[in-house]
């Protein structure tokens, strides 16, 4: 059995639809963010990182999203939840997922988590007030893909990308940031996950949780 460590809401809600919608056989811990369980050293042992998602395989623990969202993908392949009959498409897949993680959730991180790159209430400022300037040039990348008419970020079918695209689409909405009707297209991707059946599910278990 998997275990994925997750905070509802954080960037590992990607990882959680995905097993959902890859019917692996897993449990969802849910690690405290707010009250510090990150820090504790049973989770550091856990993952060092200190940080979610973390997955807990048979041969050990995986970490970052791209990384477990493509572990997901290979392990569950009769999902089709990534395409492995094309490497192209594949390293397309996991080149966008890369931007997400490495510019999309950056640029979300200077506006939640300023300190970590910036010292001092003029720093802070500064970072801040570069955050919606950086989404709009990444949001308005990712509404072109969608130009076409495709249903999902690769096209007719849906991948791995599509929930981690969704996790950010919501975080939009966060602290005025950037206004999500600047982007209807991918409003209306955020629509169409909204509607599956494994999201709601995790949805529902985060929110509980």
């Amino acid at each position: 059995m998997l275990t994925l460590f997750y905070f509802p809401g954080a960037c590992s809600l990607a990882s959680h639809i995905a097993l959902e919608e890859a019917g692996a056989d897993y449990q969802a811990v849910r690690v405290d963010l707010k009250i510090g369980e990150q820090n504790r050293p049973e989770y550091r042992k856990l993952n060092p990182k200190g940080r979610v998602p973390a997955l807990a395989t048979e041969r050990g623990v995986l970490t970052e999203s791209p990384v477990i969202l493509g572990y997901i993908a290979q392990t569950h392949p009769d999902a089709k939840l990534a395409p492995h009959d094309d490497a192209f498409a594949f390293g397309d897949m996991q080149a966008f997922n890369m931007f997400l993680a490495t510019s999309v959730h950056v640029a979300f991180a200077h506006a939640f988590r300023p300190e970590r790159y910036v010292k001092g209430e003029a720093g802070v400022a500064a970072a801040k007030a570069k955050v919606p300037e950086a989404l709009d040039e990444y949001f308005n990348q990712i509404e072109e893909r969608f130009a076409d008419g495709r249903p999902f970020v690769h096209g007719e079918s849906y991948t791995v990308s599509d929930p981690y695209l969704y996790v950010f689409a919501r975080w939009l909405e966060r602290d005025g940031l950037c206004d999500p009707a600047r982007y209807p297209r991918v409003a209306a991707h955020r629509q169409r996950l909204d509607a599956r059946p494994a999201v709601r599910k995790v949805l529902a278990v985060e929110a509980s949780s």
